[in-house]
């Protein structure tokens, strides 16, 4: 059977968001979303949300599924994002505060791709929103910040919600320690997950993970 692929449009609209996830990754997270949400039906979350680059594709896999995207963010930018790093964009520096905001370009993201309906949009940060956050998901994407800190918090914060069967996937899994400041962290949470026993590996695409429920704990 072919993997689930995403209508044109859509995959259309994720080219011309702003972002930094590759088109192989992209469809990659596509086929688990679509996978997870028809097997579960449950909600789909995303950790790290930017100006909504992956969020289209979440969104356009809840929507055939009959389900919601979540996505969570502070918006005002990781790390690397901030002024004076190479992922740095001055045109979603609010002029007024002098900080980041990317949520006006992500909510015009949304508009533009029509999916706005099918997103629930989280402004906080990750390790806030995960205490308070009641339910399981079928899918989690961490794509947040790239700290130990910040992507330990993500694990523990919401890989303890993916729900039997479900799917966690990590973003930016670089193994060599070149990738200190971009993917050794999410490299570390990932080697957590599988060491665990409590998940295990389904595909791995570039930088991409897509790891399936299978145990208790985390």
């Amino acid at each position: 059977m072919a993997p689930a692929a995403p209508k044109p449009e859509t995959l259309a609209a994720f080219e011309a968001a702003k972002g930094f996830m590759p088109v192989r990754e992209g469809l990659a997270l596509y086929e688990a979303a679509v996978s997870a949400s028809e097997a579960l039906g449950l909600p789909l979350l995303e950790v790290g949300t930017y100006c909504g680059r992956s969020t289209i594709l979440l969104a356009d896999a809840a929507r055939e599924a009959g389900t919601v995207a979540v996505t969570v963010d502070h918006h005002r930018g990781s790390e690397e994002q901030q002024a004076g790093w190479d992922y740095h964009d001055p045109t979603v520096v609010d002029p007024e505060v002098g900080l980041m905001d990317t949520l006006p370009t992500f909510r015009r993201t949304l508009h533009e791709a029509g999916l706005e309906d099918h997103v629930i949009a989280v402004v906080g940060r990750s390790p806030q929103v995960a205490k308070m956050w009641g339910g399981k998901v079928g899918l989690v994407f961490i794509d947040g910040g790239h700290t130990d800190e910040h992507a330990t918090n993500d694990y523990q914060g919401w890989a303890p919600h993916v729900a039997e069967g479900g799917l966690l996937v990590i973003h930016d899994v670089f193994p060599d320690p070149v990738d200190e400041w971009t993917g050794q962290a999410p490299y570390r949470i990932y080697l957590r997950a599988l060491d665990s026993g409590a998940f295990t590996e389904v595909s791995a695409t570039d930088s991409l993970r897509v790891l399936r429920r299978t145990g208790p704990g985390i």
